[in-house]
């Protein structure tokens, strides 16, 4: 029947298709198991040194600074460069700084400071390249194929954030910090060798000898000027800056159930349980073309869910919501960054991948900060309950005024870039003038 809905499990097609995205997919999983490992040491090396909680937090000061300053610079390099290049670049940053941690860990080095700056420049080297690797998929897969592709490295990266931590305790309790960093070190190398098998990729209107360009400096307003763009990003900003629900954890768990280290632990695992899940059966909203309205609706079930959590009572229930929050979330980032990927302009998307980066760094983390804020007045389930509300009515209210939003279609596969985009490229550049 023509309006039945068919479940379908992850689409695999760009695996199977295409050799670059297939190189590009396992040398970005692996990355990001070692890097998550390399998160867990690092946690345990700095507690270990100092016992000091102020100095763990520190380690946020360390990666999140560096995230969005060198994340906005990496946008302007990803419209100017040979995207391959700077990918490759910065991959090999990483390399050297993972091979610098673990040369700390066995000197036996006490310098809480140099390990912090270790992970700053690593940070670093990771923000200058995420803009440009963020348009690899758009320009290795077909239209209709783009989503499907961010649904496996979306995928990829849950089970990296499910499988990393308990490998990474393995690993330390067997061989010590050492191994851990060395682990992330040899995960680079196996994703610099997927970056130097890709093919060259060059922004548009790039000089074909040396791959450079002067971008126009109007790039940073096709944002503003594209109701697609601004609303997918308005979107994902109010769910995670009103409703995001991590640094509410430990409160909650200890009013409600005694403050138990495992039910903290089957919080944040119930997360990515769901968004795995989702991820494996993506192949059910990744086919459909409408999705504006997919990533709509999943913010708005983020926020309920995450309502529906501060109220649950039984441990059940409240990890049932925090699984439906984790498949809406996953489902909310596949679409709105193959939404933002196909309706940017190629001379644009590395500086718009740089906006869509710092939101997704800040956004969650002055989120956490607002709940815990509020939290603090009132309470933890009030907090909850009032953000997922809020971040419900925000998208509604995004929703309603962005019509173009809610009428988006994916492009099929053999679209060539439209008019629109083209004139968008014009203006931008003559309004600069």
């Amino acid at each position: 029947m023509r309006g039945r809905v068919r479940v379908r499990f992850l689409d695999i097609r760009p695996l199977r298709s295409n050799e670059s995205f297939r190189d590009l997919w396992i040398g970005t999983s692996v990355s990001q198991l070692g890097g998550q490992i390399a998160n867990v040491a690092v946690l345990a090396q700095v507690w270990d040194l100092t016992g000091n909680p102020v100095a763990t937090g520190v380690i946020g000061l360390a990666t999140g600074l560096p995230m969005v300053l060198f994340g906005l610079i990496g946008g302007t390099l990803a419209d100017t460069l040979d995207r391959r290049a700077v990918v490759r670049a910065t991959t090999a940053g990483q390399l050297l700084t993972s091979a610098g941690m673990c040369a700390q860990a066995l000197a036996e080095s006490r310098n809480v400071l140099l390990l912090l700056v270790l992970v700053a420049m690593g940070t670093s080297c990771s923000a200058l390249g995420a803009p440009a690797r963020r348009t690899f998929p758009v320009r290795l897969l077909p239209g209709d194929q783009v989503a499907a592709g961010l649904a496996l490295t979306n995928v990829s990266f849950q089970a990296a954030m499910l499988a990393g931590p308990a490998m990474a305790g393995l690993i330390i309790a067997r061989w010590d910090f050492p191994a851990a960093y060395a682990t992330q070190a040899v995960a680079m190398a196996v994703s610099m060798l997927a970056v130097i098998r890709l093919p060259a990729m060059r922004p548009e209107g790039a000089d074909a000898a040396g791959g450079r360009r002067r971008p126009e400096r109007g790039g940073w307003l096709i944002v503003l000027r594209r109701p697609t763009l601004w609303g997918s990003m308005a979107t994902d900003l109010s769910a995670t800056l009103l409703a995001m629900p991590i640094a509410l954890f430990p409160l909650v768990n200890e009013i409600r159930f005694r403050g138990d280290p495992q039910t903290l632990g089957l919080f944040l695992s119930a997360v990515a349980v769901g968004g795995i899940t989702a991820g494996l059966l993506s192949g059910t909203v990744t086919r459909w073309r409408r999705g504006g309205l997919v990533q709509l609706a999943a913010a708005g079930v983020w926020g309920l869910a995450l309502a529906c959590f501060g109220l649950a009572g039984p441990l059940w229930l409240a990890l049932g919501c925090l699984a439906v929050a984790g498949a809406a979330d996953t489902l909310s980032v596949i679409t709105r960054s193959a939404l933002v990927q196909l309706e940017t302009p190629d001379a644009y998307r590395g500086r718009v991948s740089s906006v869509e980066h710092v939101i997704g760094v800040a956004g969650p983390e002055l989120g956490n900060f607002r709940g815990g804020l509020l939290a603090s007045a009132t309470s933890a389930p009030f907090s909850l309950v009032f953000g997922g509300l809020s971040a419900i009515l925000a998208i509604a209210v995004v929703s309603a005024t962005n019509a173009p939003l809610r009428a988006y279609r994916t492009p099929p596969a053999d679209a060539k870039p439209t008019a629109p985009e083209a004139a968008d490229a014009a203006a931008a550049a003559g309004q600069a003038r």
